[in-house]
């Protein structure tokens, strides 16, 4: 099944094998990422890499021909603020052509936040003021990322 074999690269920081899911046209949205075709899978390269210390357990696959759903779990260590952090989220899929076009995971942010920036996100993570920072920090470290010297491919392969 297409999830599973998704959710077994991520779990074993396999980015390319995660891109290979993806549809050309794919669309991601999560609360901090909103992401069209080759960004997805650079984005997923710039999380297996940095993501030293990443777990990943997942469960509840369902799918059909168009649509699935799977929840997972992400243990890691936020490497901004150097803090343990245990994520559970809520994936939801579409395909075209037998790969993922839609995806879109949802998680709690403010629980996230706390975590991941202690008092500052217990205090302001229900806030869109820093949903648009981490957005906003977010999507600087992609193109970083992305841009880096010695990367040929701007899509982060």
């Amino acid at each position: 099944m297409l999830i599973e074999r998704f959710y077994r690269a991520f779990a074993a920081r396999d980015a390319e094998g995660m891109a290979a899911c993806y549809h050309p046209d794919v669309h991601f949205t999560d609360e901090v990422f909103d992401l069209h075709g080759a960004r997805v899978g650079a984005m997923w390269r710039m999380l297996c890499e940095r993501g030293k210390d990443l777990v990943i357990e997942f469960g509840a696959v369902e799918a059909d021909d168009s649509t699935g759903q799977a929840h997972w779990d992400a243990t890691y260590t936020y490497a901004a603020a150097g803090r343990k952090v245990r994520n559970s989220i809520d994936a939801r899929f579409e395909f075209k052509d037998g790969k993922i076009v839609r995806h879109v995971d949802s998680f709690d942010f403010w629980k996230w936040s706390r975590q991941a920036l202690g008092m500052p996100g217990l205090l302001l993570g229900w806030s869109g003021f820093l949903r648009n920072k981490v957005r906003a920090t977010a999507a600087r470290r992609l193109e970083e990322f992305m841009t880096r010297p010695g990367r040929t491919d701007p899509s982060g392969s």
